[in-house]
């Protein structure tokens, strides 16, 4: 019951989904008449022999002073007269970094003994704890890498 469920439940997702990805909305056009109301131009011919219009661009400043705000730019802010400090002076003094209690020296401690024994080199500690047996080819891989046995 749970599997047909959830197939069903993942089936109307996609179906979902594939159905949102398909539908479009028809774009709609700037606002004014629509344009079939206004007449098809037809080029005229020009002079030079060309029949299309030619776009003309203005030189970069007089461009930039089209789109630009009007007017002169705001004045930049005035500084801070001077004389007054940025913070205000502290009212009492900070106060002195705590002392620190002295510390008692401790005898450095030996490491702990140990009943076993501690393998030698790397090849052991593979043999002895990575379960390699002598003539294995971990274990000569080891030897040959490191030189022990």
């Amino acid at each position: 019951m749970h599997r047909t469920t959830t197939t069903a439940a993942l089936l109307v997702t996609v179906a979902v989904s594939a159905l949102t990805g398909c539908v479009t909305v028809r774009h709609t056009a700037a606002p004014g008449p629509p344009p079939s109301a206004a007449p098809p131009r037809q080029p005229v011919p020009r002079t030079d022999g060309s029949a299309s219009p030619r776009v003309v661009q203005a030189p970069a400043r007089e461009a930039l002073e089209m789109v630009g705000p009007s007017g002169d730019p705001a004045p930049a802010p005035k500084p801070a007269p001077p004389g007054n400090p940025a913070a205000p002076p502290p009212t009492h003094p900070p106060a002195p970094p705590r002392a620190r209690p002295p510390r008692a020296d401790r005898p450095a401690q030996a490491p702990p003994r140990t009943s076993q024994r501690v393998p030698a080199d790397v090849c052991d500690l593979g043999r002895e704890y990575g379960g390699w047996r002598g003539n294995s080819p971990e274990s000569k891989i080891c030897e040959q890498a490191y030189g022990h046995r």
